[in-house]
């Protein structure tokens, strides 16, 4: 029957859809936390404060760079390629954070959808069936009434018959 395989057709897409909902769902708890968030927003703060008095020194001044209990005396400009390469990671590690959200947001809104798209399978779903089982029992009523009736009833008239 056409409609048994519209039904297996419906109910492949019914399974797609709800894998689909569920691997969404899974990729949702990988978002990272939001205190990861706030700590690379201070720690860009904390980093950008010595880079703005890195720059107002002169190409002469004496930089110093603390390691363990040592000072030990630094280029100006190699003290400010260091720094700045530290606020780079750290701005493209925030700029991650900040997409992975867009990410899990998005993810979210998709996984609304099929979630709402998979309700009005189902809801299809049940209204198909119904009207396939209504189709199916009109059918086998059909067949008890033409069983029912004799052969004889369907005589044909001859020139000369008398129907009775």
């Amino acid at each position: 029957m056409g409609s048994s395989a519209a039904l297996r057709e419906l109910q492949r897409d019914l399974e797609a859809k709800a894998n689909d909902l569920n691997k969404l769902q899974k990729g949702k708890h990988r978002k990272e936390s939001p205190d990861q968030k706030e700590v690379y927003h201070t720690t860009r703060r904390e980093r950008a404060r010595p880079q703005g008095e890195l720059d107002l020194l002169n190409e002469d001044a004496n930089v110093y760079k603390l390691i363990g209990p040592v000072l030990v005396k630094q280029d100006l400009a190699e003290a400010n390629a260091n720094v700045r390469k530290r606020i780079d990671y750290i701005s493209a590690e925030l700029y991650v954070c900040c997409c992975l959200d867009a990410l899990v947001g998005l993810i979210s809104v998709n996984s609304l959808k099929v979630y709402a798209f998979s309700a009005l399978i189902r809801f299809n779903w049940k209204r198909l069936d119904a009207t396939l089982q209504d189709l199916e029992d009109k059918q086998n009523s059909k067949k008890d009434t033409v069983s029912t009736y004799s052969p004889n009833c369907f005589e044909l008239a001859t020139p000369g018959s008398k129907l009775s």
